[in-house]
């Protein structure tokens, strides 16, 4: 099959007179080098002479061989990929939001706004306050780490590990590194859950300052042991971090405070449909329990007597890990969506994610593997197969093989625990028809695996670019033509 590569826009033009519709500057002209020194310059721009109509379809042809929401489904297990809705970006670009400065004087519907999210955040969560500052989910959860080690610093304690189990997104580790801790691995058991005697066995030492969990988990499953594992960690003197990354199933049902998790991290871009993808911008706020709200950095907005006020500085704080009022733009969009779907409306997106997730596994669970569900209990909002197929077709051939289905592909490699993991998170977003053009997808691959491997283990076939060499492409990618 010969693949047809894209001419660049440059490759387009022509010569002759003049087709595009860019109107006649209505300013006087300048000498620009009597404003302006030549090195600050640009150069000339060679644009090429193209009509109108050939820009449009050029940029519309690109867009179309990019995979989005907008699309059709983008089941990215631990990702969440869910629609973000119009409103969102209809709220954020009103004018009062979009065109000013959280500095200037009349700011008050900002830090209202940024106040009040904080309020909503730390309802549906359990917390008793949230700072906006982090700028992502990785930055927020650098935050809460730091936070642990400056609440332990104002103890006089010297606690240098942090416990991560197995399942566990890459980011707790690194931001545990990254803020001086060294890691403690714990392995899941047959159902995926914490080990109670290994937790308690690894917190006797007394150096650890505590545990990062992610509740419902990466393979999908809510630990039942929950509160059992929250009060071991707090009874040998720990403090407990709940990765909100896979928060979306539980929002309104189940609140990880209430658990016995002293400082949470949420990503808005997952569970409160703020834009996800394309290098940000992000928002990762950050929740603490009232022992901890001396600690959150600042600067923080809070309410006192005389309404609103912003906290430059403390004696006990972390200090600044960046402005106020984070991305605020970010923070506009997670607003809207609470406040469009209200209490009843997150509690029915987060059962919505799990109805779903369950449907997809039901009508694969014949033909593919899928572990840590031994136990006759259901999934959360994802789950993971071990996509071993007939004739050594394997998690990436199946996924190379749905680009050619118009689908984009679940997570696969990830997590760890598997040797050929891909894991499947639908959200709350598809309809059973979406639903059912997945399943569909994926039974055709295995059916295919018996009698044509090789056509899957050379996928994609209909896309501008064939397989890539993973490790080629990830050490020297090429970014232009």
């Amino acid at each position: 099959m010969t693949r047809i590569t894209p001419e660049l826009i440059f490759e387009k033009g022509y010569d002759g007179m003049k087709n595009n519709f860019v109107p006649k500057m209505d300013v006087e002209e300048v000498d620009l080098n009597a404003i302006l020194p030549p090195e600050f310059q640009r150069e000339d721009i060679d644009l090429p002479n193209i009509p109108e109509f050939t820009i449009v379809r050029h940029f519309v042809n690109l867009s179309e061989k990019n995979h989005s929401l907008d699309r059709s489904i983008y089941p990215l297990g631990s990702c969440t990929m869910k629609y973000n809705p119009r409103i969102n970006e209809v709220t954020a670009r009103l004018p009062g939001f979009a065109q000013i400065h959280p500095l200037q004087e009349e700011n008050d519907g900002a830090m209202e706004l940024i106040y009040n999210l904080g309020e909503q955040l730390r309802e549906i969560c359990g917390m008793d306050a949230f700072t906006m500052n982090p700028a992502a989910g990785a930055h927020g959860e650098l935050t809460g780490i730091l936070i642990f080690k400056k609440y332990f610093e104002s103890k006089g304690l010297k606690k240098d590990k942090i416990i991560v189990p197995d399942s566990a997104h890459g980011t707790n580790p690194a931001s545990s590194v990254m803020a001086g801790y060294s890691i403690i691995e714990l392995k899941s058991n047959e159902f995926g859950e914490i080990p109670l005697d290994q937790l308690e066995f690894a917190m006797q030492g007394g150096d650890v300052a505590g545990l990062m969990l992610t509740n419902p988990n990466t393979v999908g499953i809510f630990d039942r042991n929950i509160t059992k594992i929250t009060e071991i960690v707090h009874k040998y003197g720990g403090l407990c971090y709940y990765d909100g990354a896979n928060l979306n199933p539980i929002m309104g049902v189940s609140r990880p405070g209430e658990m016995g998790f002293d400082i949470i991290h949420l990503n808005l871009h997952k569970t409160f449909a703020t834009p996800h993808g394309g290098g940000g911008p992000g928002a990762g706020p950050v929740g603490v329990k009232e022992e901890l709200i001396p600690y959150l950095p600042c600067p923080q907005i809070v309410k006192g007597t005389q309404g609103l006020a912003c906290i430059e500085q403390s004696d006990t704080s972390l200090g600044r890990v960046r402005s106020f009022w984070g991305n605020f733009g970010v923070l506009v969009k997670a607003y809207t969506y609470i406040k469009a779907l209200g209490a009843e409306g997150i509690k029915r997106a987060a059962n919505m994610s799990v109805v779903n997730a369950n449907y997809l596994r039901s009508q694969l669970q014949d033909i593919y593997d899928i572990p840590y569900n031994a136990n006759g209990r259901f999934n959360m909002h994802e789950f993971v197969m071990d996509c071993h197929l007939p004739n050594g077709v394997n998690a990436e051939d199946v996924a190379k093989s749905l680009l050619d289905r118009d689908l984009y592909a679940p997570t696969i490699y990830f997590p760890l625990v598997l040797h050929e993991p891909m894991m499947v998170e639908p959200t709350e977003t598809e309809s059973q028809r979406d639903l059912d053009k997945l399943i569909t997808a994926l039974r055709e691959i295995y059916e295919l695996a018996k009698i044509n491997p090789e056509q899957l283990k050379f996928a994609p076939h209909k896309t501008p670019v064939g397989r890539l060499d993973n490790t080629y492409a990830a050490r020297k990618p090429v970014l232009k033509k």
